[in-house]
């Protein structure tokens, strides 16, 4: 940082006397004005000290106010040419915070370590659990979890932000219980500069057990695997689509699910696909490079349109969380669309509650039954956190409140 202090002139005699005195005052005045002030409301700020930092990346944190102990931490990282303060406000990352009363840390890159300000998903050094920025952006959520009592962890991103969230959903999934990748590529597409310009554009052709065999490979990890949501431009020329039909073979892969959806259906207008309940995929058609926001003050919409952050109906954020399954503290919507519809005019969910817990939590409050509680530890994992739908006398982990029964995911 260059050094802006300036010399000024030493002023003696009475004049400086005169001016003593009225900086004692206005010294004063400053400590009765500002002592009965309350504290600044919530606003986002930097962190330093957050551990190690091998990346050198710069930690950003928004804590909504007054948030109880224990609630999640998102993660959300900006793409090339952007900053964590313009994807913060540009995405509504933070707009959810408030809403569902969440933890959101924003990375951003130096431009020392790479000229365009992207994260470095295709350097080794930078890629590997234990190493480089990957390290660095673990150490920023262990610094947020121990902040608030934090127990779960997820994590979004844009372009080289969602290329570097297939990184950690790889190199740290003991650590996030889900992950939204965005107009991204998968995990271990490339090891240099130049591979990572070849996929981006035209691409890379692997097998779902080669794709799924890089992700086991970068963690010694036998638990549950995250929850990932997929989404990407149908007109996308600069991270071609194909990136997002990799992604799905990779993480259906490696969360032992098949490539062949359960779910098919729109949102919002646009064609959505669940995989075994672990993996989702959202075609934006229409849209090219950039992060989807609905601008409005809607319970569904968020955002503002900007550079790469592109206002076509839909937030991202949003589904995001409710596939998630972290917004529970949000009081039954009366007005706006939830879950898997089909227009953006409903006007009411087809459930009257909500309920967010892990199985065994839904299992002890009765929700579910035995062989209910063994489908949503199947289909979820019975440690992860996930929200329940009451649907007449039944609950069910869909939003459209189709049934949990054996054999839907």
């Amino acid at each position: 940082m260059s050094d802006r202090s300036r010399s000024f002139p030493l002023i003696r005699g009475p004049v400086a006397m005169v001016l003593a005195l009225f900086a004692v005052l206005t010294a004063v005045t400053i400590v009765l004005v500002a002592t009965p002030r309350e504290a600044a409301a919530a606003s986002l700020r930097e962190v330093t000290g957050f551990g190690s930092n091998p990346g050198n990346l710069q930690m950003f944190r928004y804590v909504p106010d007054n948030l109880p102990s224990g609630r999640p931490v998102v993660v959300a990282m900006h793409g090339c040419t952007q900053n964590a303060s313009g994807y913060a406000s540009g995405t509504g990352w933070m707009q959810l915070a408030d809403r569902h009363g969440f933890t959101v840390v924003f990375p951003q890159q130096r431009s020392q370590n790479n000229a365009n300000s992207c994260f470095n998903w295709f350097e080794p050094g930078d890629t590997r659990r234990g190493s480089g920025e990957a390290l660095s952006i673990n150490q920023m959520v262990d610094k947020a979890e121990q902040d608030n009592g934090a127990t779960s962890a997820y994590v979004s991103g844009l372009s080289a932000g969602g290329a570097m969230t297939s990184v950690m959903l790889a190199t740290y999934p003991d650590v996030f219980a889900g992950g939204g990748v965005i107009a991204g590529l998968p995990f271990g597409c490339a090891t240099s500069v130049a591979t990572a310009y070849s996929c981006m554009s035209p691409g890379t052709d692997l097998t779902p057990a080669q794709w799924g065999d890089k992700v086991r490979a970068a963690a010694s990890y036998s638990g549950p695997r995250p929850k990932v949501s997929i989404w990407h431009g149908a007109a996308d020329t600069t991270v071609r689509p194909m990136n997002a039909n990799e992604l799905v073979e990779q993480f259906t892969n490696a969360n032992g699910t098949d490539q062949t959806p359960e779910v098919r259906d729109t949102v919002a207008g646009y064609p959505h696909r669940v995989y075994g309940g672990t993996v989702e995929q959202y075609e934006i058609t229409g849209m090219g490079h950039g992060h989807p926001v609905d601008p409005g003050s809607g319970a569904a919409q968020c955002g503002t349109a900007g550079a790469y952050i592109l206002d076509v109906n839909i937030c991202s954020a949003h589904y995001l969380v409710k596939f998630w399954g972290i917004d529970g503290t949000q009081p039954t919507p009366t007005a706006t669309p939830t879950g898997p519809t089909s227009s953006p005019t409903t006007t009411r969910p087809p459930y009257t509650e909500t309920a967010t817990g892990t199985p065994t939590d839904h299992y002890i409050a009765g929700r579910v039954d035995v062989t209910e509680y063994n489908i949503l530890g199947a289909r979820h994992g019975y440690t992860t956190t996930i929200t329940l739908y009451r649907c007449g006398n039944d609950w069910t982990d869909k939003a459209d409140c189709s049934p949990l029964v054996v054999g839907y995911a």
